[in-house]
Order: C-alpha cells, then structure tokens, then sequence
C-alpha cells in the first residue's frame, strides 16, 4: 500500500472529538477499510438525522500527487447528486403556480411544439416525463456537450430529435430531459438555472460550497478524480469539464449532473428534504410536494440501477430493498452520481446518509461494494 495513503488513513479515520458511537465507529472503519484495501483513494462520509449529524468519516488522500490529505471541505463533482435538486427546484416552481408537473414542455419551450416521434408523427412529451426518465428524448453525444454553453441551446438542439420510444412507453436514463426541466425554470422565473437555485435554495439553507462553477479558492479544494488501475490510482480529469480549467464558465449548467458540493452542504440539503421541507425555521416545499416528487411516476417499468428501484421526479425510490439497497427501507429515495458519490434518505429510520468519492471506473456505483458497505455502516443503530 503507498505509504502516504496508509498515513492518510490512520490519521484521519478516528473518530471525532465526542463521537463515540457505535454508528460513528462503523463509519470510521468502513472509510478505514475502502482506503486501506485501494478501493478508492478518499472519502468522507455523513450520516444525520432530522436533528442533525450523527456521524462523520474522512480518510485518505485528495491528492495523491501531492500527499494532501482529504479533510471534511473538500469539494467533489457530485454528477447525478444533482438530478433530485432540479426535482426539488421544479416542485417549488410548482408550488409558486409557476407550472404544473402535467403541462406538456411545449407550453414554455415553443421549439418542442415541433417534436417528433418514433414514427415521425408529431409528439407531446410532459413535465412528469423528462423529470422521470419516460420522455423518449434523445441525449447529445460528447461533442454535441462540448460545444453547448446554455440550456436555451441545449432544448434547441433536442428538440430536433426525434424520439427514441413513444413517451410513458419506456424508462431510459435521459440527461437532457432533466436539463430540460431546468430551462423551464429559467423561462418561467425569468433567471438563469444558476442563479435561481443559489437564491431559492442554495443561499437560504446555506449551502456556501454548492455550484456549477468553481471559483478559483473552491477549485483549490476539489478532490482529484481517480481511476483504479492494477499498478495503483491514475488521476482522470472530470469529464463534464470538456477539457477546459475548472473555473471556466463556457458550459451549460447540466441539470442532469453538473453540480460541485460538500459532504456538509449535501447534508443540510437531506438533512430539510428530511424534515418534510424545512429547515431551521425556514420551509422551502411543503411536505406534499415532497411525497410528489418521491412517489414512482414509472409504474411497472424497469428503472434505476439496483434491482426493486422505481423513479419520482429526479429521485430514485427503492420499492424492494434488496442487494446493495438492503440497508434501507421501502421508500426510501435518493441518487448515486458518475464517480460513485451517494446520497439517500430513509423515511422509516429517520436518517440520511452521504458519501463523498470521486473514483471514475466503478463498474456501477449503485451498486458497488463501496456502497453497499458504507450503506451497512450507516445503518448502525
């Protein structure tokens, strides 16, 4: 094992001051253990309840070029994390009467008036739809990401395609749905997805560290991206970068997985979803928007990434916990992203939980044994 990674671990892997528990202690070895046996090169994870945290870990390195030790600020790309913002952003546009989940896309966005089907007829595609993955729309290839600075010209591009599958007919992840969504609220609140989510919700439930664009103080805090290799850890670039610095803003805010946090900024975001859309005094959605956008808008139809997954409005729920999602109970929801970062909450137990990786080659992050062993620790009683 390199030996800055062994420092790293048994250094940072302790219990905190005061944190004693038998949850806390779990946590703690279960990032010892990932780090130690090279399954990633660092972590942090958080585990809360309605009141607040229960237990934190941080292990490992967030540098390994350079030995810097991964510490509770540091920033990660948590990629698809970002999908059940843009549920959460669209259900408070929804409570403003600014739109409803059944308006068709067409309503906001007139270059989907246009939109084709499968058999080249015109067709009509939801709210509920691209929020649950049941448009038909198709995603942009690499180059097509590239070059597309805005969400105005991501939904111009779009909805030039025509449909992969008859809406409602099918679920397939679609990154540009979800982004679609977020051009809606641009054009029903008149600002930019940015700025709407920073003075809705990220500002108010202070989330300092959450954004799509680095500034050059949270760039120095970004966790380097690894991918495991048989020779040891080789640093990727993040892929949603497109190449260029980190502190470029010449892309579009990808709804769909283009947001950069905290462990501690996740956690307060769970932390008020949990809470039934409140937090320190503050409501941010009623607790019957949350059940809306928690419920399964997919029916009987395969969804998610683990067996006995369905999906709500940018939330994946778990019908049937089993395998890796055994841990959690019936109704549980979260989301995974790219580079294996999770975050779940369990309505029954009354807990969320949050781990922070950034491991580019996980076969599946969802169900990985990373997780399925951080889920075991964060179950501890």
């Amino acid at each position: 094992m390199n030996k800055s990674l062994t420092t790293a671990f048994l250094a940072l892997a302790l219990p905190a001051a005061g944190q004693t528990s038998a949850l806390q202690e779990a946590l703690s070895s279960f990032a010892a253990k990932q780090v130690e046996s090279r399954e990633i090169a660092g972590v942090t994870a958080e585990v809360g309840d309605k009141g607040g945290v229960l237990a934190t870990a941080t292990a490992g390195l967030a540098n390994i070029g350079t030995g810097e030790e991964m510490t509770p600020d540091h920033m990660f790309w948590i990629a698809s994390m970002t999908k059940p913002v843009t549920g959460t952003a669209m259900m408070m546009a929804v409570e403003k009467g600014l739109v409803s989940i059944s308006d068709p896309v067409s309503k906001y966005l007139p270059e989907f008036k246009d939109l084709k089907g499968v058999d080249g007829k015109p067709a009509t595609i939801t709210i509920e739809n691209i929020l649950s993955h049941t448009s038909g729309l198709q995603d942009l290839d690499d180059k097509e990401n590239a070059a597309t600075t805005t969400l105005a010209a991501l939904t111009a591009l779009v909805s030039e395609k025509p449909l992969k599958f008859d809406p409602g007919s099918e679920w397939q992840y679609c990154q540009t749905g979800i982004s679609t969504a977020a051009r809606i609220i641009e054009v029903v609140s008149g600002k930019s997805y940015p700025d709407y989510l920073r003075e809705n919700l990220f500002a108010p439930l202070g989330m300092k560290d959450t954004s799509f664009y680095l500034t050059e103080a949270q760039e120095k805090r970004l966790a380097v991206s690894y991918a495991t290799t048989k020779d040891g850890f080789e640093a990727v670039p993040v892929k949603i970068f497109f190449g260029k610095p980190a502190t470029s803003t010449d892309r579009f805010p990808s709804a769909a997985g283009g947001l950069f946090s905290t462990a501690a900024d996740c956690g307060r975001f769970a932390r008020m979803i949990l809470n039934g859309g409140e937090l320190d005094g503050k409501r941010y959605l009623k607790p019957e928007s949350i059940a809306e956008m928690t419920r399964s808008h997919t029916g009987d139809l395969a969804a998610g990434f683990v067996p006995g997954s369905n999906y709500g409005l940018g939330w994946i729920r778990i019908a049937e916990p089993t395998g890796v999602t055994a841990p959690l109970s019936i109704g549980s929801y979260g989301h995974g992203g790219a580079y294996g970062t999770q975050a779940w909450i369990d309505p029954v137990k009354g807990r969320y939980t949050i781990m922070m990786v950034q491991r580019t080659n996980f076969y599946n992050g969802d169900a990985s044994d990373t997780r399925i062993q951080f889920q075991e620790a964060a179950a501890t009683p």
